[in-house]
């Protein structure tokens, strides 16, 4: 096997470690290479000024790519510095190829809901955007450290998802100021409803009693999604387990932010520093 070229440092903000030196080392590849491709993908829905169709083309053109790469011949050769490591840590592991297209299909629908300014119309449909656009990372990962979908594993499946899809839904309320005003609306739109907040008072980051009580009631809803899937760190052996239990502090440890700030995330992007690392180590033993 040709070594793998080396992937590209990492410096985007992160809330939760990416390949940390608590990763089994024979894992970092692979999970570096996953981490660069969804990076890649998000920057690309995401970043800079590109017209929405610009994106869409590209977007489609990675799933292309990855379609290639599975199959083992070369692609566009626009990304050689995600596909390259990617495809070789695709024939290493076997990754599930259907769950790295989940995740372009779920920027794809970022980019076409930020186009038409459209939202989500119930939990139940941000739950399924999750579920492409969080959950297969965890799953990917159970793959790697050889936890498949077979019956035995389900309930490990199912603690990941729970994971995963509380990391996504604490980023959204973490990151409300910042999103609202790029045209994306994570809130449901029949719980805005139900609390009475309006599209224009969102659009207006005006911090209202209601609006508070609306964030407060979602930033519960993360919180009880992280605790059924917690045990899963008990199921993950060694360094892959602790990495794992720091995961799970970190998203515990932004939902703790947010109420400090009693919910008021319309105004203000909570964010964690080298102050919280201790108290994030101190509760991960204590898991």
């Amino acid at each position: 096997m040709n070594p793998s070229p080396t992937p590209a440092p990492i410096t985007h903000y992160e809330n939760f470690p990416v390949a940390s030196w608590l990763c089994p080392p024979h894992l970092r590849a692979p999970i570096a290479a996953i981490y660069h491709f969804a990076r890649t993908a998000d920057d690309i829905a995401d970043e800079g000024d590109a017209s929405a169709q610009t994106r869409l083309d590209d977007l489609a053109a990675m799933q292309a790519d990855l379609q290639v790469a599975a199959q083992g011949s070369a692609g566009s050769g626009r990304w050689p510095q995600v596909f390259g490591p990617l495809q070789t840590m695709i024939q290493a592991f076997d990754l599930p190829v259907p769950l790295l297209a989940d995740l372009l299909d779920a920027f794809t629908q970022d980019t076409l809901k930020t186009r038409d300014q459209t939202g989500y119309a119930n939990h139940a449909e941000l739950l399924d955007y999750c579920r492409r656009s969080a959950n297969p990372v965890g799953r990917l990962l159970l793959h790697l450290y050889g936890v498949t979908d077979a019956d035995v594993n389900a309930q490990a499946l199912r603690r990941s998802d729970d994971i995963c899809t509380a990391l996504q839904l604490i980023n959204f309320w973490q990151d409300l100021s910042l999103d609202i005003p790029r045209g994306r609306y994570y809130l449901p739109e029949q719980d805005c409803a139900a609390h009475g907040v309006t599209r224009a008072d969102l659009q207006s980051l005006k911090q209202t009693a209601v609006a508070t009580n609306l964030i407060a009631s979602h930033a519960h809803i993360a919180r009880a999604t992280m605790l059924n899937g917690i045990e899963l760190v008990h199921q993950i052996p060694g360094r892959a387990g602790w990495e794992l239990r720091l995961v799970v502090q970190g998203g515990l440890r932004i939902l703790d932010k947010i109420e400090a700030l009693n919910y008021a995330t319309l105004q203000q992007r909570p964010k964690l520093s080298a102050w919280d690392v201790p108290v994030m180590v101190w509760r991960a033993i204590w898991m």
